[in-house]
């Protein structure tokens, strides 16, 4: 059973008889069936009985039911409503809308609204580059997404991808203090994609594609660069290569190798894969070895442009073979696949002080437990493994960066640099093998990237009226 986690979190309320082994027993309840128990809060108290709020993490959903049935098997003990808490959460979104400036009386609403904006409007109509300075479009980002490659759920659709999206949104607001909102869109086609994010483009100052799937998500990302006069960043490729080339660039540091001679194998060459390649070759990485479902990229792979990319920029030594052939003597695995495609002994493979980045989420291409027996060092996407690979880490600060600098494109050398303020933001003193990257909570790193990104950017906010 995997670890009890807050994603399955529950509040449990109960009405308990009055006694001092009360709370005991209840927790020894919830630790039978192997719960973790965060909280008991007692909500009433009387006489003869207490009402108790009973909070404690599952496993998944079964677990939970487990742990409800446990506290209602207790003596006296009467269970009333079990609350789902991530659901409650989410209850009426995650998002709303605030408005900036004051609405108190009629001279604010003449300035704000009618007839003052009048005057704004005819402005930016006279000067269309004014409306970077001023519109929501200076600090806003539309994230957008379909819903057909939706975290580790596949195609559920675009009413079911919402709350990722508002997750997202919420994130760059929280450590970038970006406007984002969330667009998904009831279409799965690109030409009606392409063409929705074209007209809804003036708004925004920047465009996230979120859980789009492969290959559409390149066609649609590469037609909006060649029409759109703002950034267009598809985070499930550019955020994944920026911190896994952070990530890799201290692991190296630890086990003091160079990125330029070490054998790399990535598992996965759809979006996330095809993007950690093309950022690794551009820092200079010279063997890397792509494996797909069947095994080793073959040269004559031509699926499509982007799989075909792969083959002719990777495997220098026309090596053949399965995933398990191709980790033999390898110095680095990256995976960016399925879960449980490698055991314990496959990395044992490995060349000396070998690296392992187990990136599928939540199930992990090889147990990080298994994996540590072997490798020097083990990251994994997973907040309760050391060394998480989050794309918190980049996105919010390239965005940051992105829209101070009025930046109309993304280049390597920005994604180059994102990566190299990660990384940096591991101290000397920091650095070992169960910290290779910051804490998702470290208040420096979007900062650090915003203004790694606006160096290479260039241009500067303007601000006067």
């Amino acid at each position: 059973m995997p670890n009890p986690s807050p994603g399955y979190s529950i509040t449990v309320r109960v009405t308990a008889p009055v006694g001092a082994g009360t709370t005991s027993t209840l927790a020894g309840a919830v630790a039978s069936v192997k719960g973790a128990m965060t909280a008991l809060d007692v909500v009433e108290s009387h006489p003869d009985h207490m009402v108790i709020d009973v909070t404690c993490d599952a496993s998944d959903v079964e677990h939970a039911e487990q742990i409800a049935s446990a506290i209602a098997d207790v003596p006296g003990v009467v269970v009333g409503k079990v609350s789902d808490r991530t659901f409650l959460l989410h209850l009426g979104g995650k998002l709303e809308v605030v408005p900036k400036v004051p609405l108190k009386h009629r001279d604010d609403l003449s300035r704000a609204y009618t007839p003052g904006v009048a005057r704004v409007c005819t402005a930016i109509a006279e000067n269309p580059e004014d409306v970077r300075r001023l519109t929501i479009k200076r600090n806003t980002v539309a994230v957008v997404s379909d819903g057909s490659a939706v975290l580790g759920l596949g195609n559920i659709g675009a009413a079911a991808s919402i709350p990722v999206m508002e997750g997202k949104a919420a994130l760059f607001k929280q450590f970038a203090d970006v406007d984002a909102w969330p667009v998904c869109l009831d279409t799965q086609d690109a030409d009606a994609i392409v063409e929705i994010v074209r007209a809804l483009a003036p708004v925004y100052g920047g465009i996230n594609l979120e859980d789009i799937s492969a290959p559409r998500c390149f066609e649609i990302e590469a037609r909006l660069r060649d029409m759109l006069d703002i950034p267009v960043f598809h985070d499930d490729q550019h955020g994944t290569a920026i911190v896994v080339l952070a990530a890799l660039t201290n692991a190296l540091r630890v086990v003091e190798k160079s990125l330029d001679t070490v054998k790399i194998v990535v598992s996965g060459v759809g979006a996330a894969g095809h993007a950690i390649i093309r950022l690794l070759v551009a820092q200079g990485a010279t063997n890397i070895v792509a494996c797909g479902r069947n095994g080793i990229l073959s040269p004559d792979d031509t699926s499509d442009s982007f799989r075909s990319w792969i083959a002719n920029n990777t495997n220098p030594e026309a090596r053949s073979g399965s995933l398990q052939d191709a980790l033999a003597g390898a110095d680095v695995f990256i995976g960016v696949s399925a879960p449980d495609i490698l055991t314990g002994d496959d990395i044992a493979t490995m060349g000396p002080d070998s690296i392992v980045f187990a990136l599928a989420n939540p199930v992990p291409e090889v147990d990080p437990v298994a994996a540590g027996q072997h490798a020097a060092v083990v990251a994994t996407g997973r907040s309760d493994f050391p060394n998480q690979i989050n794309n918190v880490l980049a996105f919010p600060g390239v965005f940051r960066g992105l829209l101070d600098a009025h930046a109309v494109e993304i280049t390597d050398d920005m994604l180059i640099a994102a990566a190299r303020a990660i990384s940096d933001s591991v101290s000397p003193s920091e650095l070992n093998p169960t910290y290779i990257v910051p804490s998702v909570f470290d208040a420096a790193v979007a900062p650090a990237v915003a203004a790694a990104v606006r160096g290479v950017a260039g241009a500067g906010r303007d601000d006067d009226v």
